[in-house]
């Protein structure tokens, strides 16, 4: 059974009203923005996090949001933060950079990633996410998209996820 398959599988027995729109291969928030023209809704972008402890995290935010990863890590009790490498990332969550999503969690059967979820997102009428790969995007609602998460034994920590402070202006004299 293809990824795309089993997850859908898994929102129609969910319940789960979604729809999936087919596009170029998209690796970073910026080479999406032409996706965000075409597909309504609020888009995500996805840190893949690492702490001190070997805890790793799955933190999704809207894609302009500039995550102050120190005040999040006190925010949900972590140690100090690094991103994830891409091997961790393949094992545990069966996708490869560029195709992360909070519905990757499907695949994590020992529970490893905590999903950390901007309340922003959990309260939207459409979420895009990716659906495990980074040839399409899959839209559901923010409530939809928390029932998903805890009826696969993944409930996300929804918290005010923190922006970055702007860097402060130099003056030039």
């Amino acid at each position: 059974m293809t990824d795309d398959s089993r997850l859908h599988k898994e929102l129609t027995a969910a319940g789960i009203a979604f729809d999936q729109v087919e596009h170029e291969a998209v690796f970073t928030v910026l080479e999406s923005s032409a996706v965000e023209r075409l597909v309504p809704g609020a888009h995500t972008k996805n840190l893949f996090l690492k702490d001190a402890g070997g805890q790793f995290y799955l933190v999704t935010v809207l894609a302009e949001k500039q995550v102050d990863l120190g005040a999040l890590r006190h925010m949900v009790g972590a140690g100090r933060f690094s991103f994830g490498s891409a091997d961790e990332m393949i094992e545990l969550l069966g996708i490869t950079p560029g195709s992360v999503t909070p519905l990757a969690v499907l695949n994590d059967a020992r529970g490893r990633v905590q999903l950390v979820l901007d309340e922003v997102l959990a309260a939207q009428p459409r979420v895009n996410v990716h659906p495990l790969r980074n040839t399409a995007t899959l839209g559901l609602s923010g409530l939809n998209l928390v029932r998903l998460l805890v009826r696969w034994r993944h409930a996300p920590l929804i918290v005010p996820v923190p922006n970055k402070a702007p860097a402060p202006e130099q003056s030039q004299n």
